[in-house]
Protein backbone atom coordinates (compact mmCIF):
# COMPACT_ATOMS: atom_id res chain seq x y z
CA UNK A 1 0.00 0.00 0.00
CA UNK A 2 1.30 3.58 -0.81
CA UNK A 3 0.90 6.23 1.91
CA UNK A 4 0.58 10.08 0.56
CA UNK A 5 1.46 11.30 4.88
CA UNK A 6 3.08 9.61 7.06
CA UNK A 7 0.20 10.42 9.36
CA UNK A 8 -1.43 7.18 7.33
CA UNK A 9 0.59 4.08 7.88
CA UNK A 10 -0.67 2.12 10.55
CA UNK A 11 2.86 1.77 12.29
CA UNK A 12 2.76 5.37 12.72
CA UNK A 13 -0.88 5.78 14.42
CA UNK A 14 0.37 2.81 17.04
CA UNK A 15 3.25 4.73 18.01
CA UNK A 16 1.49 7.87 18.72
CA UNK A 17 -0.65 5.42 20.91
CA UNK A 18 2.29 4.31 22.65
CA UNK A 19 3.43 8.11 23.40
CA UNK A 20 0.50 9.09 24.56
CA UNK A 21 0.00 5.81 26.59
CA UNK A 22 3.57 6.22 27.80
CA UNK A 23 3.26 9.81 29.20
CA UNK A 24 -0.57 9.18 30.64
CA UNK A 25 1.79 5.90 32.70
CA UNK A 26 4.83 8.54 33.65
CA UNK A 27 2.09 11.16 34.93
CA UNK A 28 1.11 8.41 37.91
CA UNK A 29 2.83 8.65 41.51
CA UNK A 30 6.00 5.73 40.98
CA UNK A 31 7.34 8.65 38.39
CA UNK A 32 7.19 11.48 40.85
CA UNK A 33 10.92 12.58 41.40
CA UNK A 34 12.43 10.20 39.00
CA UNK A 35 13.10 12.78 36.61
CA UNK A 36 15.52 11.30 34.16
CA UNK A 37 14.06 7.94 34.18
CA UNK A 38 10.48 9.70 33.03
CA UNK A 39 11.98 11.47 30.74
CA UNK A 40 13.92 8.90 29.13
CA UNK A 41 10.86 6.68 28.51
CA UNK A 42 8.58 9.55 27.40
CA UNK A 43 11.49 10.91 24.81
CA UNK A 44 11.97 7.45 23.17
CA UNK A 45 8.25 6.73 22.97
CA UNK A 46 7.86 10.14 21.34
CA UNK A 47 10.93 8.77 19.24
CA UNK A 48 9.02 5.88 17.46
CA UNK A 49 6.55 8.77 15.68
CA UNK A 50 9.01 11.16 15.41
CA UNK A 51 11.13 9.17 13.11
CA UNK A 52 8.57 7.37 10.87
CA UNK A 53 7.26 11.10 10.14
CA UNK A 54 10.85 12.58 9.25
CA UNK A 55 12.03 9.17 7.29
CA UNK A 56 8.89 9.77 5.20
CA UNK A 57 8.78 13.08 4.78
CA UNK A 58 12.45 12.87 3.08
CA UNK A 59 11.61 11.60 -0.23
CA UNK A 60 13.67 8.84 -0.66
CA UNK A 61 13.36 5.22 0.03
CA UNK A 62 17.00 4.65 1.49
CA UNK A 63 15.98 7.75 3.81
CA UNK A 64 12.77 6.32 5.06
CA UNK A 65 14.43 2.87 5.46
CA UNK A 66 17.32 4.25 7.49
CA UNK A 67 14.38 5.77 9.85
CA UNK A 68 12.31 3.38 9.78
CA UNK A 69 15.21 1.08 11.74
CA UNK A 70 15.81 4.09 13.63
CA UNK A 71 12.08 4.24 15.01
CA UNK A 72 12.39 0.14 15.46
CA UNK A 73 15.82 1.13 17.94
CA UNK A 74 13.29 3.37 19.68
CA UNK A 75 10.41 0.84 19.85
CA UNK A 76 12.83 -1.46 21.46
CA UNK A 77 14.23 1.03 24.00
CA UNK A 78 10.97 1.70 24.82
CA UNK A 79 10.71 -1.77 25.67
CA UNK A 80 14.19 -1.81 27.32
CA UNK A 81 12.77 0.37 29.98
CA UNK A 82 9.94 -0.67 30.23
CA UNK A 83 12.07 -3.95 31.34
CA UNK A 84 14.03 -1.63 34.07
CA UNK A 85 10.37 -0.45 35.47
CA UNK A 86 9.47 -4.22 35.96
CA UNK A 87 12.09 -4.52 38.38
CA UNK A 88 12.41 -1.42 40.04
CA UNK A 89 10.95 -1.40 43.30
CA UNK A 90 7.72 1.29 43.72
CA UNK A 91 6.25 0.00 40.37
CA UNK A 92 4.45 -3.14 41.30
CA UNK A 93 1.17 -1.01 40.61
CA UNK A 94 1.67 -0.21 37.40
CA UNK A 95 2.61 -4.32 36.64
CA UNK A 96 -0.37 -4.85 33.96
CA UNK A 97 -0.11 -1.51 31.98
CA UNK A 98 3.93 -2.24 32.03
CA UNK A 99 3.10 -5.25 30.36
CA UNK A 100 0.25 -4.03 27.71
CA UNK A 101 2.99 -0.70 26.67
CA UNK A 102 5.64 -4.06 26.25
CA UNK A 103 3.28 -5.88 24.06
CA UNK A 104 2.70 -2.68 22.37
CA UNK A 105 6.05 -1.33 21.92
CA UNK A 106 6.49 -5.17 20.34
CA UNK A 107 3.55 -4.68 17.72
CA UNK A 108 5.20 -1.20 16.51
CA UNK A 109 8.54 -3.26 15.97
CA UNK A 110 6.88 -5.69 13.67
CA UNK A 111 5.12 -3.40 11.95
CA UNK A 112 7.81 -1.46 11.32
CA UNK A 113 10.08 -4.38 10.22
CA UNK A 114 7.12 -5.31 7.66
CA UNK A 115 7.10 -1.88 6.33
CA UNK A 116 10.75 -2.02 6.45
CA UNK A 117 10.61 -5.36 3.97
CA UNK A 118 7.65 -4.03 1.50
CA UNK A 119 9.89 -0.78 0.96
CA UNK A 120 13.34 -3.18 0.54
CA UNK A 121 11.46 -4.98 -2.04
CA UNK A 122 9.93 -2.30 -4.31
CA UNK A 123 11.78 -0.37 -7.11
CA UNK A 124 10.21 3.11 -6.88
CA UNK A 125 13.03 5.09 -4.96
CA UNK A 126 11.44 7.73 -3.05
CA UNK A 127 9.01 10.77 -4.20
CA UNK A 128 11.67 13.44 -4.65
CA UNK A 129 12.87 11.17 -7.40
CA UNK A 130 9.61 10.95 -9.16
CA UNK A 131 8.91 12.91 -12.06
CA UNK A 132 5.80 13.13 -14.29
CA UNK A 133 7.09 10.58 -16.65
CA UNK A 134 7.83 8.13 -13.97
CA UNK A 135 4.39 8.72 -12.63
CA UNK A 136 3.35 7.61 -15.96
CA UNK A 137 4.89 4.54 -16.44
CA UNK A 138 4.18 3.62 -13.10
CA UNK A 139 0.55 4.11 -13.75
CA UNK A 140 0.72 1.88 -16.88
CA UNK A 141 2.19 -0.85 -15.35
CA UNK A 142 -0.16 -0.74 -12.57
CA UNK A 143 -3.02 -0.46 -15.59
CA UNK A 144 -2.01 -3.31 -17.13
CA UNK A 145 -1.81 -5.37 -13.77
CA UNK A 146 -5.19 -4.93 -13.13
CA UNK A 147 -5.98 -5.45 -16.45
CA UNK A 148 -4.52 -8.98 -16.61
CA UNK A 149 -5.56 -9.92 -12.93
CA UNK A 150 -9.52 -8.99 -14.38
CA UNK A 151 -8.77 -10.86 -17.52
CA UNK A 152 -7.64 -13.94 -15.55
CA UNK A 153 -10.84 -13.96 -13.43
CA UNK A 154 -12.92 -13.78 -16.61
CA UNK A 155 -11.34 -16.55 -17.92
CA UNK A 156 -11.84 -18.67 -14.87
CA UNK A 157 -15.26 -17.91 -14.39
CA UNK A 158 -15.67 -19.28 -18.04
CA UNK A 159 -13.78 -22.60 -17.89
CA UNK A 160 -16.34 -25.27 -17.77
CA UNK A 161 -16.12 -26.96 -14.38
CA UNK A 162 -13.87 -30.67 -14.61
CA UNK A 163 -15.19 -33.59 -14.43
CA UNK A 164 -18.99 -32.35 -15.54
CA UNK A 165 -20.30 -32.82 -18.70
CA UNK A 166 -24.09 -31.89 -17.60
CA UNK A 167 -24.24 -35.01 -15.11
CA UNK A 168 -24.37 -34.47 -11.39
CA UNK A 169 -21.97 -36.77 -10.19
CA UNK A 170 -25.00 -39.37 -8.48
CA UNK A 171 -25.61 -42.56 -10.16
Amino acid sequence: MKYNRFEEPPAWKSAIGLAIQIHGMTAKVPFRGRFSLRDQIERAAVSVSNNIAEGFERGTTQELLTFLYIARGSAGEVRSMLCLLEGLPGFSDLKFEISDLKSLAESISRQLRAWADSVQSSKITGQRYLTEKTRQAEKAVRERKEFLEKLRLIREQQKPESGSNGENGKE
